[in-house]
């Protein structure tokens, strides 16, 4: 066992933000050699109890639980920061011809490595990914994460039309590739399986079918699509599929709403949608970044509280413009502000930081196994400096309360605030 002190953020049972200016959290292996936290609260009240532990003074520092990104796109890491007038022609010019190079094994391993880099250096320790539609770029993806002892998701993409050569696949073929890897990689030390629909447009009804029938045969894997991002895609795909009820339909009619099921964006809903993710338990990856980048317009929280749906935050990479926890977080801030509703919300820090650790752990089904550090939870944590600008350190120093602290850390951070990061 090993115990940190230092001041501690975790979320109690009620999404509220608990602080401890002098805690200590304490690790050691639970029954199957995982590090997990076996302690954790105020440093006077818990040292009496772990004699002879060693004990690391990270004082002046703050332990936080590791990031987790509900929605991000790996082979989309060149891709950021790419122009386009919109979803439909960012993909087209930027997307498809990026991805269309991960059939090369070579070159998967490469960006992976980047990738996984990236996230490391900002503090995200559990990602929800989208592949390619190349076998090679999951076996690419889960061999790093393995490599690093990461939970992490990731899938196969599916898109048997409406795609261009190199990206597209074949029906048949695409569902037997899906199943493969999931017997090869799906629970795998801390991986996991997605099945992964690109979107209703680049799926045929079968191709969307079949996944559905994969998803009831494997029940404990993930499922992560797109649905009502853009009102141009919202538009398509009702011309392509004029019997469902909406876009969030066709993945009920395909059989793909249930719990473990993550759809991104969720922007264009009505309240039949949002009752329909609270009823399915599915949940949706809020990518604030992306959305303000390609003008797809804003996630409207209050009618998703009031309709009791779930959601979590993500980057989105590469539509989202950064790999940074800090920087979505603030993002979310802005949409809430400039909402959907004439009055807006005002999001606090708390609920900002709960977005992208514990809510989004929860929303992944992931509720008790990472995003908080609280006992039985594993020990993936981040340590940061609040003082790593000079204007974070003179803002942090002034801070009079918890809530001036996280809102100074959302504002003013980035990945040099990240000064460690631990998985278990």
């Amino acid at each position: 066992m090993k115990a940190y002190r230092a001041a501690i953020l975790r979320f109690d049972d009620e999404h509220r933000p608990v602080y401890e200016l002098d805690g200590m959290l304490v690790v050691g292996p639970d029954a199957h050699g995982r590090r997990v936290v076996r302690a954790v609260g105020d440093h006077a009240a818990l040292a009496g109890r772990f004699p002879g532990v060693a004990v690391e003074d990270l004082r002046g520092r703050l332990i936080a639980p590791g990031f987790v990104d509900m929605h991000i796109h790996y082979p989309q890491t060149d891709v950021i920061g790419a122009p386009a007038a919109g979803l439909l022609p960012w993909l087209e010019h930027y997307t498809f011809p990026h991805e269309a190079r991960f059939n090369e094994e070579g070159h998967a391993r490469e960006v992976a490595a980047f990738f996984f880099d990236e996230l490391q250096r900002h503090g995200v320790t559990t990602a929800l990914t989208f592949a390619t539609s190349h076998p090679a770029s999951v076996t690419a993806a889960f061999q790093e994460a393995q490599a690093r002892g990461l939970r992490f998701i990731t899938g196969k993409v599916l898109q048997d039309r409406h795609s261009p050569d190199g990206v597209r696949d074949e029906t048949e073929q695409s569902l037997i590739d899906t199943e493969a890897l999931i017997r090869r990689w799906h629970g795998v030390d801390r991986l996991g399986y997605a099945i992964t629909p690109r979107f209703a447009p680049t799926s045929s009804p079968e191709q969307l079918r079949g996944a559905g029938e994969l998803a009831e045969k494997y029940s404990d894997v993930w499922i992560q699509s797109h649905v009502a991002e853009n009102v141009d895609e919202v538009k398509w795909v009702a011309e392509l599929f004029p019997h469902a009820r909406s876009y969030l339909g066709v993945y009920a009619d395909a059989g793909l709403l249930r719990e473990r099921a993550v759809y991104a964006h969720c922007i264009h809903f009505d309240a039949t949608d949002r009752a329909l993710m609270r009823e399915t338990g599915a949940a949706a990856a809020i990518s604030p970044s992306s959305n303000l980048f390609l003008g797809s317009g804003f996630f409207d929280y209050a009618a998703a509280d009031d309709a009791g749906m779930r959601y979590g935050l993500a980057s989105d990479v590469g539509g989202g413009t950064s790999f940074s926890p800090f920087h979505t977080m603030l993002a979310a801030y802005y949409v809430g502000r400039a909402g959907q509703h004439k009055t807006g919300v005002s999001l606090t820090p708390g609920q900002l930081w709960w977005q992208h650790t514990a809510g989004a752990a929860r929303a992944l089904g992931l509720d008790g196994v990472v995003g908080n550090l609280q006992p039985g939870y594993e020990a993936d944590f981040v340590v940061l400096d609040p003082k790593a600008t000079p204007l974070l350190a003179r803002k942090t120093a002034q801070a009079n309360s918890l809530d001036e602290l996280l809102f100074a850390l959302i504002v003013l951070g980035d990945d040099r605030v990240v000064e460690r990061v631990h998985t278990a």
